[in-house]
């Protein structure tokens, strides 16, 4: 981002922002279509995904994108570090396949050894990645201020089927917890290995949609230790988290867990979440993902402006606190028009 854009993010962190931004989590589901280019040369070919991003942000120079310059190789990123085969296509994301097919094979678990990101699977190109294009963002005014990992559960469901990993919740808990001290530390690893190789991070966002698919009780064995130690590890961070299940378990955790931005499902009123999450937590919402391919520009307008609403009347009447923002990430064929929709709807707000 630029340092005026940045800034803007601090002021609604602070809750002193005067108008409402309008943010967007883009990666590689959106960014390669919209660029018009494969997805395998999106990720394989520098100059392209450097491209890429400048054509998103000559294309919205209003929009705080996030996480911003995000080196990713989809899901598969996190999971090629224990060797998980990963299949690559010019028009999809890449597809990483299970190292345990069942919830009877958890013997495996005792066989994983802990990932180093810095020599394991796609995370040192990806770091390679990082250094390179830092001097062009220098000429460019921008830098990176965040940085990026899937979470212990969604990193876990890719070594595992999800249905599988829940599985093993309820058979072998011990198992389980195994799994994810290790998933854990790679998240803290790969953050902290970031951090250190592009020097000009503050933030750290972590998404996991697998903890949507606890209940109560397994959220809390299974899943608020270890997201709240990925956070702990970065005391001195701003926190995001992305979960767009349409489950609010975790809704009333997310200050205990240390997070300042939550991005969430559009299924919950927005009104209704703020009141969840507490005062304290920033909002990244609310409107439907997949208006943002499939709906006309107008819809969109009125959807997002349904969500401002909805949120002042729950928020005393002010904007503070909201980045209005899909409750998710933007969506394969997402349109430029629908951008401006959002951007009209947050500047009238």
């Amino acid at each position: 981002m630029k340092n005026t854009q940045w800034s803007l993010f601090e002021s609604v962190l602070r809750k002193e922002n005067k108008e409402l931004p309008v943010g967007l989590i883009v990666d590689s589901p959106w960014m390669p279509g919209y660029c018009g280019m494969s997805t395998i040369d999106f990720y394989a070919q520098p100059d392209e995904w450097l491209k890429a991003y400048k054509k998103i942000k000559t294309d919205f120079p209003d929009v705080l994108f996030l996480p911003d310059w995000w080196a990713e190789y989809g899901m598969a990123t996190e999971p090629s570090g224990f060797g998980c085969r990963v299949d690559f296509f010019h028009d999809n994301l890449p597809n990483a396949h299970h190292l345990i097919e069942s919830a009877d094979d958890f013997e495996i678990i005792d066989t994983l050894k802990q990932p180093d990101p810095r020599k394991n699977g796609f995370m040192p190109i990806l770091l390679s990645l990082q250094r390179y294009i830092r001097p062009h963002l220098e000429d460019m005014g921008e830098k990176i201020n965040i940085v990026s990992t899937r979470g212990p559960l969604t990193i876990a469901s890719h070594l595992f089927a999800l249905s599988e990993m829940l599985v093993c919740a309820k058979i072998e808990p011990d198992a389980m917890h195994k799994l994810l001290r290790i998933t854990t530390k790679l998240c803290i690893d790969w953050l902290a290995a970031q951090l250190e190789n592009v020097q000009t991070a503050t933030g750290v966002l972590m998404l996991d949609d697998v903890t949507g698919f606890f209940g109560k009780d397994d959220y809390e064995e299974f899943a608020h230790p270890y997201l709240k130690e990925v956070f702990d590890a970065f005391p001195e961070c701003i926190h995001l988290f992305h979960n767009d299940t349409d489950n609010d378990i975790c809704f009333p955790y997310m200050a205990d867990m240390g997070v300042d931005v939550f991005n969430f499902t559009h299924g919950k009123d927005i009104g209704k979440v703020r009141k969840m999450v507490g005062d304290n937590v920033t909002l990244l919402g609310n409107v439907p993902p997949m208006s943002m391919r499939s709906e006309v520009p107008d819809e969109v307008y009125n959807m997002a402006r349904e969500a401002i609403i909805s949120y002042k009347e729950a928020n005393g009447g002010c904007i503070t606190g909201l980045i209005l923002s899909p409750g998710g990430g933007m969506p394969m064929g997402a349109t430029a028009k629908n951008v401006e929709a959002l951007l009209k709807a947050a500047a009238e707000a």
